[in-house]
């Protein structure tokens, strides 16, 4: 093995993939009232407790990873001499990411030869997971850290991430859009198109009356934009995966892709997302914009 590969909750990567591709991973936090759950491990918070949380009400809150469970990782690594590449949450959406700069550079004052980078993905859920997989190929493929980086410098500008929400009032709670875009959401039959954009924020990039025209917008969107190179889809939702298994069938019925994979957000991300929401992933054939 070339090199160690770290990631965290975000990336919506199934324990089992975890632990077959030997990856660490870390968990933020989700607080439901007075009670905070881990996103990790055999008690990891369930997205059905979260959404009936949502439903009624009651408050909920995501914390980010601090530096100091960064460090106390990052030096089992530079103990043993092992490089390390952590893929990070997009630091345009949390604090996480400069929490794990902060503590790579208090683990390098007392491992000066340590090797440890941390990579800003500018991605979100499974997008941020793409990315992971693709290193996971990657390394097990034989590539060094060195050579891995230099691909990805384009596959991270490349990766495309375009979704949509049922009610956008929770991504505006949490300072994730403007309250002026959750407004717009809320009229009737109006559907607001997001992605991602270069500084790994979320934007508004269209208005589309009716969820069929909005899903149909969002396929065609992501087959049109698609590197071929990697004909791979991933499908993310929260709530039922109804919706999201009709978009895998209708994405293999008009494309020559069979790599279209479904999966769950996590709960991290579903805590500001709501019940609803469907997402795709892929890579394009130029930089997002």
């Amino acid at each position: 093995m070339t090199f160690q590969i770290m990631t965290d909750s975000t990336a919506d990567l199934s324990q089992t993939y975890l632990e077959q591709h030997d990856i660490t991973i870390l968990g933020m936090t989700v607080t439901i009232g007075n009670k905070t759950y881990e996103t990790i491990g055999n008690e990891a918070l369930d997205n059905a407790t979260l959404l009936a949380a949502i439903k009624k009400g009651e408050t909920v809150q995501t914390s980010q990873i601090n530096s100091g469970q960064f460090s106390e990782v990052f030096k089992t690594f530079a103990k043993k001499n092992e490089e390390l590449l952590y893929l990070a949450f997009s630091s345009g959406l949390s604090g996480t990411y400069q929490s794990a700069v902060i503590a790579r550079d208090m683990v390098l004052e007392e491992f000066p030869e340590a090797k440890i980078i941390v990579l800003d993905t500018l991605a979100a859920a499974s997008g941020e997971g793409f990315i992971v997989e693709e290193v996971v190929r990657l390394r097990d493929a034989g590539k060094s850290l060195t050579e891995t980086l230099e691909i990805l410098s384009v596959l991270t500008k490349r990766l495309q991430s375009r979704f949509m929400v049922d009610d956008l009032n929770h991504l505006a709670r949490g300072g994730r859009i403007p309250k002026a875009v959750a407004v717009v959401g809320t009229m009737a039959s109006i559907k607001p198109l997001l992605d991602v954009d270069t500084e790994g924020k979320l934007r508004q990039v269209s208005k589309v009356r009716g969820k069929k025209k909005a899903i149909n917008q969002l396929i065609d969107k992501t087959l049109e934009d698609m590197d071929m190179a990697y004909p791979k889809v991933i499908v993310s939702y929260s709530g039922t995966d109804e919706i999201a298994q009709q978009i895998k069938s209708e994405i293999i019925e008009k494309s020559k892709i069979t790599d279209v994979d479904v999966r769950p957000l996590s709960p991290t991300i579903v805590t500001h997302t709501g019940e609803g929401t469907i997402a795709l992933f892929s890579i394009g054939k130029i930089d997002r914009s």
